[in-house]
């Protein structure tokens, strides 16, 4: 059998990981401030963005990309197929074993590609829109171009080096989305959302692999792949089943209601999923490997995990305090008064603000401690769930299925993932209850405050009342959280380890 070529001692620190436990927590407080630098610039690119494109474009233009790519949203993870997780969780893991997961993501990938251009007269015919043949044909080169960038980007995020990710995240998307309002504005219409796509992926890509001094070699046998792939395999059918789930609410609607509706829709699930993502990614980015390092020291690892956690909760309940009240001024002011009837699906997707982050919370605990088969089994319970849920709302609308989505998951699925979450492991279940509802009251008071300056001015334009209201609702929550001790704590916490990083 071929044995594996020794990798190029240029190389070799990408794959040890030993010398990043002496200064573990710098290195964590300095990442998460990158990443959070990172994730606040591409918010406003991204919220810059959907202002212009919604003002340049109809709901309809909207919803025809959408229908596309909430298909492609069902293959997306297995473009992947959980490889690039596994290569930052492993404490060890060798040049050979990583060149064999880069080969079979490109493989994939390039599998998915076809497939996708060969079923884009499917699509078509399902939405009864001819229009989506070419759409599909152009989004199905995106599979094959993150694919070839995947593992050395989960390199990158294994050594801890969030800086240089997040310079090349920033500058693809900030030319891509100029390249998009360029296009929309010179009349190309739908086809402005869908080069952004490609173009970004394929800037990635480019500077990826001109920073990155690892290069895959050729296939090897015997050299330890199959656990990782057998744990990438865990976390790409759970992925699959919960993007099924997740993406039949705008697959049904796009189905039952047409382009408009799904459009509205699809933005107004974006006002909420697309705040809630540059919150929980940096987070993610920089927890996930410092946890997996963490797995031989209980008390640390607990520790560090409840400090983020709490500090999520409060962000996620000041979130949800403040756009719940401000549902219909917010919806106007970023995407115009034609998508005004996106106000009601906004509001009732606001809720679901609380299950998202801190779902994603737990289930940093399965993929940091390798517990792939709870991830597939959480998986498939919520699947059951979400698609359940979609079915008894949309006898209402579109805004009936967001309600029943929020709803669903506060109070049937969070539960679900607390309890298996905390089976096993430093963290239980107690702990990420006691995390939660000790900070439920700085949403209480966050909304309360809002909710009630919102009715004090209603003859105020929109963008007045947001001005006004927000605010108030976050002078109120720092007063809580000054005054209320649980809350206080935790934020002094966040600003020890801010000064800390700042006197190195």
């Amino acid at each position: 059998m071929e044995q594996p070529s020794k990798p190029k001692a240029a190389a070799q620190h990408d794959f040890s990981t030993t010398h990043l436990l002496d200064n573990l927590t710098g290195r964590t407080v300095s990442g998460g401030i990158v990443q959070i630098c990172n994730q606040g610039v591409q918010f406003i690119l991204t919220l810059g963005y959907s202002i212009i494109m919604a003002r340049l474009l109809t709901p309809h233009e909207f919803g025809l990309v959408a229908m596309v790519t909430t298909v492609i949203g069902f293959l997306q993870i297995f473009r992947d197929m959980g490889l690039s997780t596994a290569t930052i969780q492993r404490t060890d893991i060798t040049h050979a074993q990583v060149s064999n997961l880069f080969w079979l993501n490109v493989g994939v990938s390039g599998i998915i590609s076809i497939l996708l251009a060969a079923g884009a007269p499917l699509i078509a015919w399902f939405y009864h829109e001819p229009k989506l043949v070419n759409i599909a044909l152009a989004l199905s080169a995106n599979f094959i171009l993150n694919g070839l960038a995947g593992q050395h980007i989960a390199l990158l995020n294994r050594q801890m080096r969030f800086g240089i990710a997040s310079v090349i995240e920033m500058s693809s998307l900030a030319v891509s989305f100029t390249i998009g309002i360029v296009m929309a504005v010179k009349g190309f219409g739908y086809w402005s959302l869908v080069a952004a796509t490609p173009v970004q992926s394929a800037l990635r890509l480019i500077a990826i692999w001109s920073v990155s001094q690892w290069r895959p070699q050729r296939p090897i046998r015997g050299v330890g792949t199959k656990p990782l792939i057998s744990f990438g395999a865990n976390i790409t059918l759970s992925g699959f089943i919960y993007s099924t789930s997740m993406g039949c609410d705008s697959l049904i609607i796009g189905r039952v209601f047409g382009p408009v509706s799904v459009g509205l829709y699809t933005r107004a699930a974006t006002l909420i999923s697309r705040p809630l993502q540059q919150m929980i990614n940096p987070i993610y980015t920089v927890a996930v490997p410092t946890l997996s390092r963490l797995q031989v020291q209980p008390e640390r690892y607990r520790k560090f995990y409840l400090g983020v956690f709490e500090a999520l909760a409060i962000a996620a309940f000041l979130f949800v305090g403040l756009v719940l009240p401000l549902a219909h001024p917010l919806t106007v002011s970023i995407l115009g008064d034609r998508w005004e009837a996106a106000a009601v699906i906004f509001a009732g997707f606001s809720v679901s603000a609380i299950y998202i982050p801190l779902s994603s919370a737990a289930s940093w605990l399965y993929t940091s401690q390798g517990r792939g088969a709870d991830i597939l089994k959480l998986s498939i319970i919520e699947a059951i769930l979400t698609i359940s849920s979609v079915f008894i709302g949309l006898r209402y609308g579109p805004s009936g299925v967001a309600v029943a989505l929020s709803i669903s998951g506060v109070f049937v699925k969070l539960p679900l993932t607390f309890q298996i979450a905390g089976r096993s492991g430093p963290v239980r279940s107690q702990d990420l209850w006691t995390a939660l509802l000790t900070h439920f009251p700085v949403g209480v008071i966050a909304g309360g405050v809002t909710w009630g300056t919102y009715l004090a001015i209603p003859s105020l334009s929109p963008l007045k009342q947001l001005f006004v209201c927000i605010p108030c609702g976050l002078l109120a929550s720092a007063l809580t959280i000054f005054v209320y001790s649980p809350s206080r704590r935790v934020s002094l916490g966040v600003f020890d380890a801010l000064r800390a990083l700042k006197k190195r």
